[in-house]
Formats: C-alpha cells, structure tokens, sequence
C-alpha cells in the first residue's frame, strides 16, 4: 500500500477518483468529498491530490487544502468501499495531516462509525461541527416574503452582477476558511454547472441611495433525482453585507428562495450551518428547518 502526493490536470487518476467518490456516495448515503473539493481536481490551484494505492489502483484520496492566514489546512479523505477495513483510511488522514502540517483539521462527512474510529485511533477531536438541516415545503406553513421597506428584490442578470457578489461574500465570510475565499473563479464554476438557475439566485438592493451597492443575496440550487431519491432544494449561499445586517434581510431572502424552490415542485430544502452559528440556527430553526446530519472536522490535540 502506496500513499503518494499527486499534482495533476485531466489525467488518468481524475476520473477513477470521481468513480470512486460515486460509490462511496451511494454505499454511505452522503458525499464523502465536498463540491469544492471535486471541482479542484481539474482545476489549476494550490489543492494537493493524495492518493493510497495497491498495486498501481487507486483504493483511496485525499483532498489536501493548505492553510491561510489564520485559517488551518482542510482536508477530505474518500476510501473505495471494496477496499475498507485494510488500513486505507488511517493511512490517508496520517499522510494529509503531516502534509498539512500543525492544526490540519480532516473532514469526516455525516461523521461515519468508521472515519470515527480514524479519529480515535489517530487521538484526534472535534474541532468544527457543519450542520445539515432540511424541512419540508409540502406544508402550508411557509411564511410569506415581506420585503421591507427600503429594499428591492430581485434575480441574477449576468456578470454585471459579479462584482458586488464577491464583495458581499468576502465581506460577510471574512471568517470562513472555504467561502470566504471566494474568487471570480467560483462564480465562473458554478455558473457553468448543470444545476444553476438565474431565477434562483436573489439580490436585494436598496430602493433608495446607490441602487447597485447589493445589501445580500440568497443563491439556491436545485440537486437532481439520484439513486432512487427525488429531487432536493438547497439554501446554497446567503450572504449579508455586515453593513446592512439588522434588517431582516436574511430571513427575507432565505423566503424568498425557499418559495421559488416550493413553486418548482421541490418537495424538501437542505442547508448547511456552522454548528456553533447560534443566531443563524436559531434563524433556520424558526422557520421549521430541523437537523438532519453532521459533518465534524477533526484535529490533533495541541
């Protein structure tokens, strides 16, 4: 069993990578490996590819992040199904956690028996809590949108809109390792995917003052049927200017997507939340989202 650091673009591993993470979604009932995370294995950027092999096969990865500023290195780590119980895992987390260097936290999505038991055995702790919450849009309860004053909602015209969404962005997750770092790269990204809707991505502007200073923004998506599932809503991004926070923005734009997600015929919506974000769970709890899983990152003890 090999573990070895791979820097490569569109090359053989890409694909018997994205096979593998295809499984392990389907045997586990959650995705090992994050969306940003699969879209930097063919892309130009400083992620750094670990992958476990016996005899030249692929039987694990490691998506390495490095860190930044005070933010510590993120790592993923997806094991083949047929090749667990061997090791591969406990090898992979060693590896991306040396690579990484002090402070590197390991993601453990839906915080699984075996990755668990990684974690123990390696002597890591929780050191981060991401929180899925999902409700229901088939009940008649879904409050209506009551844009204050002051405010104008609409939808995403196009590149013009960019700009100002990476300022709101950077500005309201100046905090967060991963969507605080946000480039034109991301909006481009994400553009260009099957799922993304112009209809369903929400800005709010001020109807009086600069008109195109964009106070937040909600973007949806939409996931398609897959295994057997129907298709799901999700609260992709909100976003509020710290400027403009105090307003009811948030709930205002949350509605407002979640009513258009409702009105294509989604069923139920998903959103995920810091677990120590206490003002926006108790925001979402309000509006009848309930937790569903949770994704824990660990760490070594300092």
């Amino acid at each position: 069993m090999t573990v070895q650091q791979l820097d490569w673009i569109d090359s053989p591993p890409v694909e018997a990578v994205r096979a593998m993470i295809a499984r392990a979604t389907v045997a586990d009932g959650t995705a090992p490996i994050s969306e940003q995370a699969v879209h930097a294995l063919a892309a130009d950027g400083p992620s750094r590819h670990l992958v476990c092999t016996v005899e030249n096969r692929p039987v694990g990865y490691a998506h390495l992040e490095p860190g930044h500023g005070d933010h510590p290195a993120m790592a993923e780590v997806v094991v083949d199904p047929a090749e667990r119980g061997a090791g591969v895992g406990g090898r992979l987390v060693a590896a991306v956690l040396e690579a990484g260097g002090p402070g590197t936290r390991v993601w453990a999505h839906g915080n699984l028996p075996a990755a668990v038991a990684v974690a123990r055995r390696l002597g890591l702790t929780g050191a981060r809590e991401l929180l899925q919450l999902r409700r229901s849009l088939a009940t008649p309860d879904l409050p209506d949108v009551v844009v204050p004053d002051g405010v104008t909602l609409r939808t995403y015209r196009g590149p013009e809109d960019d700009a100002e969404l990476l300022r709101v962005n950077a500005a309201a997750f100046a905090w967060h390792p991963e969507q605080g770092t946000w480039t034109q790269r991301e909006i481009d990204e994400r553009r260009a995917e099957p799922w993304f809707d112009p209809a369903g991505l929400f800005l709010a502007f001020p109807s009086e003052g600069d008109p195109n200073r964009l106070l937040g923004f909600h973007w949806t998506k939409v996931h398609a049927p897959e295994n057997g599932d129907p298709a799901l809503g999700e609260v992709y991004v909100v976003g509020i200017d710290p400027d403009a926070q105090g307003r009811g923005l948030g709930r205002v734009l949350t509605l407002a997507g979640l009513h258009h997600l409702r009105d294509r015929g989604l069923g139920t919506v998903l959103l995920y939340v810091e677990g120590d974000n206490t003002a926006a769970l108790h925001t979402y709890e309000r509006l009848g989202f309930e937790r569903f899983h949770v994704d824990v990152a660990y760490a070594a003890q300092p």
